[in-house]
């Protein structure tokens, strides 16, 4: 069975299996990944919106050069050009957040509040008792 909690908001429910403990743990981490991949898909929606405005500086240089054929070509197909079909970034984003990770944060929720009495990292609260150095500073349980 496992070892003692850091305290009573991460204690293991009681009749919680270690199975049930490992599948809450292993479904927190994967909703990790996706608030990772959602900050990746931000940075996208940035990193894309920038390149984009900086297109407007191509065109100048180009024009001030008297290239205005590759002026009016960047313009004309880059400059607010959809990134996916019918798509901007920002709405990529809206989508994924509505749709994928709205589903997958409100069931992981469902889940540990159905099987940990809503009790957040009870997995990782285990594993830091068992190898937490008792005494030692630096290994404390709990904040003081």
């Amino acid at each position: 069975m496992a070892a003692e909690s850091v305290d009573d908001a991460h204690s293991r429910p009681a009749g919680a299996s270690d199975e049930l403990v490992a599948a809450n743990g292993a479904f927190g981490e994967a909703l990790e990944r996706i608030e990772r991949a959602r900050g990746a898909l931000y940075d996208v929606h940035q990193l894309v919106g920038r390149a984009d405005a900086l297109l407007d500086d191509v065109v100048e240089g180009l024009r001030a050069s008297g290239h205005d054929d590759l002026a009016d070509r960047v313009r004309d197909e880059l400059i607010g050009r959809n990134v996916l079909a019918g798509r901007w970034t920002f709405q990529i984003v809206e989508e994924f957040d509505d749709g994928y990770y709205a589903a997958f944060r409100d069931l992981e929720r469902t889940v540990r509040e159905a099987t940990m009495d809503g009790r957040r990292h009870v997995f990782e609260a285990e594993m830091k008792e068992r190898r937490r150095t008792r005494g030692r500073t630096g290994h404390e349980a709990t904040p003081s």
